[in-house]
């Protein structure tokens, strides 16, 4: 499966402690918690984020949203990422944009085309704890999320050169507030990035 046409592959390498003091917030189901130096979203794992409607507590939902109106089918690949430009467009998000979450990371891995091979970056902000802005919804009473994109800003125009997004990212508590309560803060970009991790000639 071709990776690299948005947020697909995150980290977060923090313990319960540190992410409960970075948010603020306590971690349900915290025997269930496990950090991660790689999360596919193709796995639709169980990760760390915050919803609007519960801001104290660290909830683990499956990334890959599933609408509160699909079927059991229903293929979640094509929800793991959300376009900012089209939330209020897409069936998916069209009806939940105000379901807002954030997705709790300290990194994100993307590759960089480069000749026929790709070049697999970390990026982050120098390890720290941050959130990606999400949206989510509840099917048979089960929460999902997808992770919300936006066009590559920064030295994200560089590594991303070919598809030019990245993950619509929030590092300050007043972006994470803003976002939370239904606005739009500017997204951060002044990513760090450790230098290639590994070369591949092609990507699953």
């Amino acid at each position: 499966r071709f990776v690299s046409i948005m947020c697909f592959h995150t980290k977060q390498t923090k313990n319960a402690i540190e992410l409960e003091n970075r948010f603020k917030a306590k971690i349900k189901d915290v025997d269930q918690f496990t950090p991660s130096g790689h999360i596919n979203g193709f796995d639709f794992p169980k990760t760390p984020i915050i919803t609007n409607t519960d801001t104290t507590n660290i909830q683990l939902c499956n990334w890959g949203l599933i609408p509160h109106w699909a079927t059991s089918t229903w293929d979640r690949t094509y929800t793991l990422n959300a376009k900012i430009e089209t939330l209020t467009e897409k069936r998916s998000y069209k009806d939940i944009v105000q379901n807002r979450c954030l997705v709790l990371v300290n990194g994100f891995y993307e590759w960089q085309q480069v000749g026929k091979n790709k070049l697999k970056y970390d990026i982050g902000i120098g390890d720290q704890l941050f959130a990606l802005a999400g949206l989510y919804d509840t099917f048979n009473g089960e929460q999902t999320y997808t992770i919300v994109t936006t066009e590559a800003l920064g030295i994200m125009k560089d590594i991303h050169n070919i598809k030019l997004r990245m993950p619509y990212a929030l590092q300050s508590n007043a972006a994470m507030q803003a976002w939370l309560g239904g606005d739009l803060p500017d997204p951060f970009y002044q990513f760090s990035s450790i230098p290639p991790v590994s070369v591949q000639g092609s990507l699953f």
